[in-house]
């Protein structure tokens, strides 16, 4: 369109209304924003427009001038000098997790602060500091300015260090120095006292050390990176510098942008845990290239050779959600190797792993795995001694395992087939089995050394409450013994209101911020990623908390759900408060029990082999013996394979009825069964709870060494008996798990013999059974115990606990040694 026409279009008085129609509307919402905002809003977006302005054209338009000399610093200046005033408020949402890496550090610190291993007035080094956004907000977790002897600013901007010792100046922290240096030349010992602040690069403070520290170790207790070892493009030396620099209880702090392939790390067993580390092409291709226009790095080398040159303590994948897009990120807490040290613990470690007597501090570079044998054939090695000696002679760092605060869990890898078949799930938030009856039948002293199966870890928590001497936990799924280690370090770290809030409410406000400033120093690494990737929504008091978590909140909802439709849900919440049996029972009898002992439902739903495994933990063989039992005491005698659903069915429903109508009977749920309590409410009372939710309790599983002689095994039971030194535990309880093995086959006869030589003389094992007569009694007997059913569901309508979930419990004791090759 020419110019003569767009005139003749203007002229037409249609066009000039309409125009003027659209100025009047501007200039009326400008006057109705300017006069209902104040001055102070407006002034505060037109600021952010402009640094976000300003943001986008040095990041995406702006052409780098600072590649002619191919000086690192120069191209840092060209990218950096026109926003360097911008840059903090820039960055706070695309540079996500910071906070969090700073508060892992901080626990860390404190952490050794209280246990005395660390300086008085540590050294920090924030490499890559730019701005001093991190120092500051330091000060949130720790008080900077006390805490710390020295904190060392390092930055190759000169226009981001200005901005530091501007902010320095304002907050008046004398004891950070802002060192413009490439951080691959940087050395405490080039600032110290006898350097004049002229001649030095830092521009605060004094010297570095003082005279009374004269002769301490050069190293820095604390070395931190933020979103900064992807911008070194000689990353190699920058990591073996700072290896050298940290001190040998230094820690050091790293969070960046990464993308990498599974088939990276999927061999390794030093990385920590690997939830959510896998990139997919797509983002691997988009982001590597996105960043690479800034000059940022995402590839794997710069993580990898990170976890090669130091130990890790804690690992974290995340995605920053951006604009509708998820960047991939990390966070990665670590330490020196110290191979010298640790190769003086890993022999007395394995010995208490493996209750072996503890000799010396061997060589294990000279180990005899490496010539393919054992010293000798009645060596005793623990799979997390055999995982080091290969690492070792691989030149390797050690699994994250052994860099951990506490030794409770013991190292396996994460990565085998066994362990991957749970999915990251749990199947128990909360046990089944009665600790009071546990407790009349072993009378648990301090010379006992106790294997046990870890479930949800609460019998755990009321065996240590009798304090023996050492307790092996043992669980094939992870996910259980993750929960257990949230409670252990829930009990070293948070006080009782916590506590009870956590495990007796299910439902927590702050579950993140404990984990990360208070849980994460008492945790392993794999126990801690598991936690910040399911523990705020386990937790969430928005959700129905962590006891509707788990494969066993299928039931727990199956009854919800029942109760919701058939209007039940009153009832159930009278059972939760009654005060006598009497009203109990006259609830259960006119309307709950008619549904929740439905024969329908019994042989549609929970009779089924997916349901009865998916939501209770019953396996094939286990419901094999609920069946025999009911062909038994009803005379018939055809197997199952000719039964039918019909009898499978009826036998399952009279194995409920037979569980249920007896514990309403003979226990009141509000104020002493806790075990169906938390079934029907979701939570405990303060009224109704296990025995370690009591205040008393706390008290004791929170003095320091109540903890000491936990052993956490994720591994198969025979794997960890077999590993142990003949004759050294006294006791194993082994819950209902011999029900799982198939009487075809030997699995259950080599437990016993694993299980009778790992026994002292006299030495017991607790079972439980589905079965009144289990067929691997007679197995035991034949395998050097005497067994003895120290309480049975008989005749039927019979109450042997407060879960009264197992139809028989069995004593077997130890009375023969039977060998290593025993009957097979």
């Amino acid at each position: 369109m020419d110019t003569q026409a767009t005139l003749k279009v203007l002229s037409q008085p249609l066009t000039q209304i309409s125009l003027a129609t659209v100025v009047l509307v501007l200039l009326l919402l400008v006057y109705f924003i300017c006069s209902f905002t104040e001055l102070e809003s407006l002034r505060k977006l037109g600021t952010a427009l402009s640094s976000y302005g300003k943001f986008a054209w040095s990041c995406f338009l702006k052409p780098h001038n600072g590649d002619a000399s191919g000086s690192q610093q120069d191209a840092l200046e060209s990218f950096y000098s026109a926003q360097a005033s911008i840059y903090d408020a820039t960055r706070i949402r695309l540079l996500r997790g910071r906070e969090d890496m700073l508060a892992l550090v901080a626990a860390q610190l404190k952490h050794k602060a209280e246990r005395g291993t660390l300086s008085s007035k540590p050294v920090w080094v924030d490499v890559g500091g730019g701005t001093g956004w991190n120092i500051e907000q330091m000060g949130q977790h720790l008080p900077v300015a006390e805490f710390f002897h020295a904190v060392y600013l390092v930055d190759l901007s000169p226009s981001l260090c200005a901005i530091a010792r501007a902010r320095f100046q304002r907050l008046g922290w004398k004891n950070v120095k802002i060192v413009c240096q490439d951080a691959r030349s940087f050395r405490l010992s080039d600032h110290d006292k006898d350097k004049k602040d002229g001649e030095g690069v830092f521009s605060l403070g004094p010297a570095a050390y003082e005279d009374q520290n004269v002769g301490r170790d050069t190293g820095a207790e604390l070395i931190t990176m933020s979103y900064s070892l992807s911008m070194i493009p000689e990353f190699h030396p920058v990591v073996d510098s700072i290896a050298s620099l940290l001190a040998p209880n230094g820690i050091m702090g790293v969070i960046d942008f990464y993308v990498q392939n599974q088939i990276d790390f999927q061999s390794r067993n030093y990385t920590g845990g690997v939830i959510d580390r896998h990139c997919i092409w797509l983002s691997r291709v988009f982001w590597s290239g996105w960043f690479q226009l800034d000059r940022v790095s995402l590839d794997a080398a710069r993580r990898d050779y990170l976890e090669y040159r130091l130990g890790t303590v804690l690992s974290v994948n995340a995605r920053n959600h951006f604009l509708g897009f998820r960047i991939p990120y990390y966070i990665w807490i670590g330490c020196p190797q110290n191979r010298g040290r640790l190769t003086e613990k890993l022999a007395e470690l394995d010995a208490t792993v493996t209750e072996s007597p503890f000799i010396s501090a061997l060589d294990l570079q000279k180990s005899t795995v490496a010539h393919g044998r054992r010293s000798s054939s009645g060596d005793r090695r623990s799979k997390a001694y055999e995982s080091a000696v290969v690492n070792l002679a691989a030149s390797l760092p050690l699994p994250a395992a052994w860099y951990q605060n506490h030794h409770t869990r013991i190292y396996y890898d994460d990565q085998l087939r066994k362990h991957k078949q749970f999915h990251d799930e749990y199947i128990y938030a909360f046990n089944w089995e009665d600790v009071r009856v546990d407790a009349r039948l072993l009378k648990i002293n301090s010379d006992d050394v106790i294997l046990a199966i870890t479930s949800a870890g609460d019998n755990v928590l009321a065996y240590a409450l009798d304090g023996p001497k050492r307790i092996h936990a043992v669980d094939l799924n992870p996910s259980q013994n993750h929960l257990l280690e949230l409670k252990v370090a829930a009990f070293r770290a948070l006080g009782y209101a916590d506590v009870w809030k956590l495990f007796g409410e299910g439902k927590h406000e702050s579950f993140r911020t404990l984990l990360v400033k208070h849980l994460s120093p008492h945790l392993s690494s794999l126990a801690f990623q598991y936690w910040m990737h399911h523990g705020p929504t386990t937790f969430s008091t928005q959700g129905r908390g962590l006891y509707y978590t788990g494969g066993s909140r299928h039931a727990i909802q199956l009854v919800q759900w029942l109760a919701r439709i058939l209007g039940l849900r009153k009832d159930l919440r009278r059972l939760c408060t009654v005060q006598t049996l009497n009203e109990q029972r006259e609830i259960w009898r006119k309307r709950v029990r008619r549904v929740l002992l439905s024969q329908l439902l019994a042989y549609t739903v929970v009779g089924t082999e997916r349901f009865l495994w998916k939501a209770c933990g019953v396996p094939k063989e286990q419901r094999n013996m609920i069946e025999a039992d009911h062909l038994k005491q009803t005379g018939a005698c055809e197997p199952r394979s000719n039964a039918g659903a019909v009898t499978s069915g009826q036998a399952i429903w009279e194995y409920i009825v037979n569980t249920l109508d007896p514990v309403v009977n003979n226990t009141l749920v509000s104020e002493d069964n806790h075990y169906y309590l938390v079934c029907l409410q979701g939570r405990y009372t303060h009224r109704c709870h296990p025995a370690y939710l009591t205040p008393r309790a706390h008290i004791k599983l929170s003095s320091p060494a109540a903890f000491d002689g936990l052993r956490v095994h994720t591994d198969e039971l025979n794997e960890v008996i077999s590993r142990m030194a003949p004759e050294t535990l006294t006791i194993a309880v082994l819950m209902d798990s011999m029900d799982w093995f198939s009487p075809e086959g030997k699995e259950a006869l080599v437990q016993v013999l694993a299980i009778n030589r790992a026994l002292t003389m006299g030495g017991r094992v607790l079972l439980r059974s589905a079965g009144l007569m289990p067929w691997y009694i007679q197995t035991f007997e034949a395998g050097g115990f005497a067994a003895k059913r120290v309480a049975a569901r008989a005749p039927p309508g019979a109450c042997i606990d407060r879960v009264n979930m197992y139809a028989s419990t069995w004593i077997c004791t130890k009375v023969v040694h039977v060998g290593e090759s025993g009957l097979l």
